[in-house]
């Protein structure tokens, strides 16, 4: 009776063996070169991808064409390719593949329940790339953040700023807040403000300001440069003088312009007065 039952329990390994060289010799082979089959087109496709892209920006660069569609379709199409690759090994190796895409259709549901947010933002990144209210390497101003846009995808635009810190931007909010763009007109109105004593010679500032504008090459002629009064202050005259120059000379215009309107304010002797109170003691 313990014979018996001894020799029922005992494990079978030369059926285990033959049972991995079975599978070794079929679907083992298969995961293998399913595995191959990946990493090699994988490889490819986004060489070929980045070489197509390249090109087509070359030629959209010659031409100012816009980049942003390219890249993002580029992306989309390299997606969808990557997907269909990876179900038709999946068929290949032998598991049953309208199991995974039921699986993959119902966790999708529950995934887009679940971020309704995220969905928002791909729904913002196709209507800005839809309406285009900016383009890449546009400076503009949206949410607070103002920077350079290195890339519009498809849940965030990405923008680079002055500092050269990046900032990720969820499209949701960016397609719907208001967004400043500085680089769709190529030209720019700078607005300098200071203020001179009530004492002071306004007909002489003004020249004084007019002259330096003048001499300024990258300050354009047409529109001509403007000085003007703009508030009676409790201790001051505040004066704004407007200028007009290629969008890309602006913040070197700026700071040239108020450092040369100081000097040139001290050297005519016109004095920029500081807050001050008259009190009187009865």
């Amino acid at each position: 009776m313990e014979e018996n039952i001894t020799t029922t329990n005992e494990f079978d390994w030369e059926d285990l063996w033959n049972l991995i060289k079975n599978w070794a010799a079929n679907t083992g082979i298969k995961l293998v070169i399913a595995i191959i089959v990946l990493i090699v087109s994988f490889t490819i496709i986004n060489l070929i991808s980045r070489s197509i892209v390249k090109r087509i920006e070359r030629k959209l660069e010659k031409r100012k064409g816009d980049k942003t569609v390219v890249k993002t379709l580029a992306y989309a199409f390299k997606l969808l390719i990557k997907i269909v690759i990876v179900i038709s090994l999946i068929a290949y190796v032998g598991i049953d593949v309208s199991g995974i895409t039921a699986l993959i259709a119902t966790t999708g549901v529950g995934i887009g329940l679940a971020i309704n947010g995220a969905l928002s933002n791909i729904a913002g990144g196709i209507l800005l790339i839809i309406t285009r209210p900016f383009s890449e390497d546009d400076f503009i101003n949206a949410n607070g953040s103002e920077g350079t846009v290195e890339q519009i995808r498809l849940c965030h635009t990405i923008l680079r700023m002055p500092d050269n810190k990046v900032v990720y931007v969820p499209n949701g909010t960016l397609s719907s807040g208001t967004i400043i763009n500085y680089s769709i007109n190529e030209n720019r109105r700078l607005d300098v403000e200071f203020s001179i004593a009530y004492s002071a010679d306004f007909d002489k500032t003004r020249e004084v300001v007019t002259e330096l504008c003048a001499k300024d090459e990258r300050i354009l002629k047409d529109p001509a440069p403007v000085v003007n009064i703009t508030e009676h202050s409790a201790s001051s005259l505040k004066l704004i003088a407007r200028v007009w120059m290629n969008k890309d000379d602006f913040w070197g215009v700026k700071f040239d312009l108020l450092e040369r309107i100081k000097k040139a304010l001290d050297e005519n002797g016109i004095e920029i007065p500081f807050p001050q109170i008259d009190v009187h003691m009865k």
